[in-house]
């Protein structure tokens, strides 16, 4: 079905010594034979995606962008086990195969999981695929299930626990998060300014803790091409153990309406007709989980800032010459959308319908 995920020719100055990564996968991996096939998966703005094939199988390699020094937020190792440990708990997951900390063999540390063959709905609905407001409807309800069934996995037994330190973990989420963005400042944007002093100010007073992935958003669920259902969620590189709700506020920023910026549609399918809205996101949530709901404000504000440092980050390394990908120009429109939507929610002390 052409609606699957696709990979293409892999870009110019991202390629891979396919020689070398052979060589590896033959003295590491004993089930495998013959030549390898590379291409590379044109979504996402982090870490780089690539299929590789061989033995008639495939395969999904992941490494850091190049150009990139975010040790935290492009942690190959720790990607792998948290998928390692998520394996025997949770089943919508790629299988991981094999880590490689050896920068000699691809220029990085990168790892190997298997492919999970379905649709990835990005920036517009992938050709041949036909979603009615219905549809759309239903995925809102089972992203949000999903995400609650995360929040309700078994920490101790799991050693998921060892993810994380909970204790002080929306604290250090703030500090962390300001220090990243003010790191890679380009532009003074008046609006982050004043979100950095409204958080500083306005922690929750108590902070329950669970396992979260911290960057839960359609792009990065994949989905049955017959039934939308969700077969594997990926890009675990930011997943720990901390306060669920930050984690909800997170994807509530990724969560954009029909009124809001262009720049911010290209990362969800979530302002088309038929999605929930955030306020409709964040009841459905309280409903499945039974949780107070209070403090929203202020994990939505979190959840624009931290998107919108993310852009930052990635958006200085463009301008410093370290990637050549021309669709981070525009990300500065990102991180001034977000920005105005944490200030606007802030004014009209709500998470949507800001205009």
């Amino acid at each position: 079905m052409n609606c699957i995920d696709t990979a293409i020719d892999v870009r110019l100055g991202e390629e891979l010594d396919k020689n070398k990564l052979a060589l590896y996968l033959k003295d590491n991996l004993c089930d495998f034979k013959g030549g390898i096939d590379i291409k590379q998966f044109p979504g996402g703005f982090s870490n780089l995606t690539y299929l590789i094939k061989f033995n008639k199988r495939e395969y999904v390699l992941r490494r850091p962008p190049f150009g990139a020094n975010i040790k935290s937020a492009h942690d190959m190792s720790r990607e792998f086990d948290v998928l390692s440990l998520l394996e025997p708990v949770y089943s919508k997951i790629p299988k991981p195969i094999i880590f490689c900390g050896d920068n000699k063999v691809i220029g990085s540390p990168f790892f190997l999981m298997e492919r999970v063959k379905g649709v990835i709905l990005r920036n517009k609905i992938p050709q041949g695929l036909d979603l009615t407001p219905q549809h759309f409807e239903q995925l809102s309800i089972r992203s949000i299930e999903n995400l609650v069934d995360l929040h309700n996995l078994e920490l101790k037994k799991s050693n998921l626990i060892s993810l994380g330190k909970p204790k002080g973990f929306v604290k250090r989420q703030v500090k962390g998060w300001g220090e990243r963005y003010f790191r890679a400042e380009t532009d003074d944007i008046r609006s982050m300014n004043f979100t950095t002093e409204w958080m500083e100010s306005n922690l929750p007073k108590t902070s329950a803790y669970s396992f979260i992935h911290n960057d839960y958003k359609y792009d990065n669920l994949v989905l049955d091409a017959n039934s939308l259902n969700i077969i594997a969620v990926l890009d675990w590189e930011m997943a720990t153990v901390g306060d669920p709700l930050m984690d909800l506020g997170t994807s509530l920023a990724y969560w954009v309406e029909k009124n809001e910026h262009p720049a911010l549609q290209q990362f969800s399918l979530t302002w088309v007709e038929g999605n929930l809205n955030r306020q409709q996101v964040i009841e459905k949530y309280a409903e499945l989980r039974g949780v107070d709901m209070e403090d929203v404000l202020f994990y939505y504000v979190f959840g624009c800032f931290k998107l919108a440092t993310i852009a930052q980050q990635i958006y200085a390394r463009y301008k410093k010459g370290l990637t050549n990908d021309k669709r981070f120009e525009g990300l500065i429109h990102v991180v001034k959308s977000c920005g105005k939507n944490a200030e606007n929610a802030i004014k009209y002390n709500r998470i949507n319908n800001f205009n």
